[in-house]
């Protein structure tokens, strides 16, 4: 059996079994498994479910490590693979199935083959679908137990070509702040509104004013977006609620971004309930901060794939994507890189329909390799 087809039957297999966050006992056992087979020391249960595997070769004092997502998504998956999940409602619809098997593949290919100086760091990581993940396994003394001094990771672009790698210095995947606004009012009769001071027409404002914290509130240099994404009330259809839920998201790549969208959201919930004789209180919490790559890393990193593959292929991402990735928490505590690498023309990230492709597991394997030599080289 060769690499790329053990590679893909190890990622058919994680497709079939997803588990949520904190939940990938199977996966992460089956991770480790696999690491012992090629010969690696492994630390399981880090932050819960995560796995730690390390690689030494030669004399080299440096460690490096490399970082896979394990979790799936609740989202019931609508392919009729063969491989399709086997846990209702549960699949894995952004990849990590395939950022797995692609760490898997380049731990037994350096296991195997070498060619390098130093400590490897393979990190399994559980939950980051819901940015807990990242920050439980450094809870659980991530650093200090298994010590490096940079970090690596990849995730799968569907659009970008097979064997295409992209990435840039400096922000590009942005922070993710949640926010709920509850209003309070006094429902009844839809018949006889005057009665009470109902909150769906002041929840209706709210949700076109927030549109304004953009439009006319940020500097036009900053990329912000506010979503709202659900609009919930305790009326029927003929009751007035009395209460309204406006549940959204917000994404900014600068700290100072941030603190004015929860500032001007706060000023219009208020101004807003006011205005309608409501009440409105706001909860805003934030759940990823910006993933921003060393410029240094992120030269390396592109060297790195220029060595595995056609130069022609390897560049620059375009612009910041507004998605947001827990590796970021990383990034805390030492510098690193997260990459692109091509999907083909496959569904979207979290499509009921999306399906990793197979074709790109061995460019990923082959990158991660790539990286550990030309940062921990040889002589």
């Amino acid at each position: 059996m060769t690499l790329e087809s053990d590679m893909t039957a190890w990622r058919r297999d994680l497709h079939a079994h997803p588990e949520f966050g904190f939940e990938e006992r199977r996966t992460s056992a089956f991770v480790a498994a696999k690491l012992r087979e090629f010969g690696l020391e492994v630390a399981e249960g880090i932050g819960g479910t995560g796995v730690v595997g390390t690689l030494r070769r030669g004399t080299g004092n440096r460690a490096i490590a490399l970082r896979a997502d394990m979790d799936a998504l609740r989202i019931p998956e609508q392919t009729a693979l063969g491989y399709a999940s086997t846990n209702p409602g549960i699949m894995h619809a952004c990849g990590h199935d395939g950022h797995t098997a692609m760490l898997l593949g380049a731990a037994r290919m350096l296991a195997e083959e070498g060619g390098f100086d130093g400590t490897v760091r393979f990190v399994f990581q559980p939950a980051e679908e819901w940015g807990r993940g990242a920050l439980a396994m450094l809870a659980d003394g991530l650093m200090e137990r298994f010590p490096f001094e940079e970090i690596y990771g990849l995730h799968n672009d569907p659009g970008l070509p097979i064997g295409h790698v992209r990435t840039k210095a400096g922000p590009i995947m942005s922070a993710e702040d949640n926010f709920e606004i509850v209003l309070k009012g006094v429902g009844g009769h839809a018949a006889r509104p005057q009665a009470g001071n109902e909150v769906l027409v002041a929840a209706c404002a709210t949700v076109m004013n927030l549109q304004t914290i953009v439009a006319r509130r940020l500097a036009p240099t900053d990329i912000g977006v506010v979503s709202v994404t659900e609009l919930l009330t305790d009326g029927t259809r003929n009751a007035l609620p009395g209460l309204a839920r406006i549940l959204g998201d917000a994404r900014s790549f600068r700290p100072q971004v941030s603190a004015e969208i929860e500032k001007q959201m706060r000023i219009i919930a208020a101004g807003t309930a006011q205005t309608y004789n409501v009440t409105a209180e706001v909860t805003y919490t934030r759940e990823f901060v910006p993933l921003v790559n060393d410029a240094t890393l992120a030269e390396e990193a592109l060297a790195a794939a220029r060595t595995i593959a056609d130069p022609a292929h390897v560049g620059l991402a375009a612009e910041p994507l507004t998605g947001s990735e827990d590796f970021a928490r990383f990034l805390d505590h030492v510098p690193g890189c997260f990459l692109f690498t091509g999907n083909g023309n496959s569904s979207p990230l979290h499509n009921p329909t999306y399906d990793f492709n197979d074709e790109g597991l061995i460019h990923g394997a082959r990158l991660h390799a790539a990286i550990v030599r030309r940062r921990l080289p040889v002589g």
